[in-house]
């Protein structure tokens, strides 16, 4: 990913009211050093993100971006995002998108180890060619996520349902689906449910009902899946959110991988067996996510 504008932003109180943030924003080089050695979000992940799909020079779901932010702040206990601060922060930095895809990210740190305020920074880049994956979909293999449907309840503490920078685990799984012949990875409980992607919400079909698993097991809402909710709503198909067996995922009509920048990519198979793909109805999907929405 290359990466090409950069911004550090100055954090301020949730309730500063003020006109303009243009003195809390400082551009920097993306390409050069920026963290002190003893920040956290390097040594620890101790922080949280949010990446923004940008398609010729609009951010996406800007709204449920920064809200989702916000419930991550509150679960890890780092000081609320001032929404107003970040919304000029992400103005500014789109600005510089031009035309075709890229990818904002936005970034909330605990800051340096013993220090006394948070570091934040947002980016641009440019974002993957995600062609192949929406129109020849992705092959998924299932792993066990270690832990049981209810245990998020159970231990809120795991932060399951915050977008952390601790994304290790993530890449190490999809890692793992490479070593088994699949792109991608669909994380399952122990007890036999499916969750989430590393890095997508999941989405299945069964005739003219989407269902996607409730995030109340510790998932991360996505904000794809929100907005392509509510356009299938409109469409007059019938959604929910609800508990998706493993068996479930295999004997779906269609499935779908959602996420803000490689969008909707179809599941062509699932751990060996292949499953099939809508074509005409995935480009209606990836069409309607292409198209500028707040």
């Amino acid at each position: 990913m290359a990466w090409r504008f950069a911004l550090r932003i100055d954090p301020v109180a949730s309730d500063d009211r003020r006109e303009s943030f243009d003195d809390t924003l400082r551009v920097i080089d993306p390409g050069a050093p920026a963290l002190p050695v003893g920040e956290l979000s390097a040594q620890r992940g101790d922080g949280i993100f949010e990446s923004l799909g940008v398609v010729g020079g609009h951010p996406q779901e800007v709204g449920p971006h920064l809200e989702r932010l916000v419930h991550s702040a509150q679960l890890c206990e780092l000081p609320t995002p001032h929404l107003a601060q970040w919304r000029a922060a992400i103005e500014r930095v789109a600005a510089e998108a031009g035309e075709g895809e890229s990818v904002i990210k936005l970034v909330l740190s605990r800051g340096v180890d013993g220090g006394a305020s948070p570091t934040a920074w947002i980016t641009l880049a440019d974002a993957p060619d995600n062609a192949r994956a929406r129109s020849e979909g992705v092959r998924i293999a299932t792993l066990d996520r270690g832990y049981a449907l209810d245990v998020p309840a159970r231990a809120p503490w795991l932060l399951l349902g915050a977008k952390t920078l601790s994304y290790a685990t993530n890449m190490a799984a999809i890692r793992e689906a490479q070593r088994r012949g699949a792109d991608d990875a669909v994380f399952v409980s122990s007890d036999g449910y499916v969750l989430e992607a590393p890095t997508a919400s999941v989405v299945l079909r069964f005739g003219d009902r989407f269902v996607t698993p409730t995030p109340s097991a510790g998932i991360l809402h996505g904000t794809t899946q929100l907005s392509l909710f509510a356009h299938l709503e409109q469409r007059g198909f019938a959604t929910a959110y609800d508990t998706v067996t493993t068996a479930q995922l295999a004997e779906a009509d269609a499935a779908w991988l959602l996420s803000s920048v490689r969008l909707a990519a179809p599941v062509a198979a699932v751990d060996g067996q292949p499953m099939a793909i809508d074509r005409a109805f995935t480009d209606e999907l990836n069409a309607y996510l292409l198209s500028p929405r707040d």
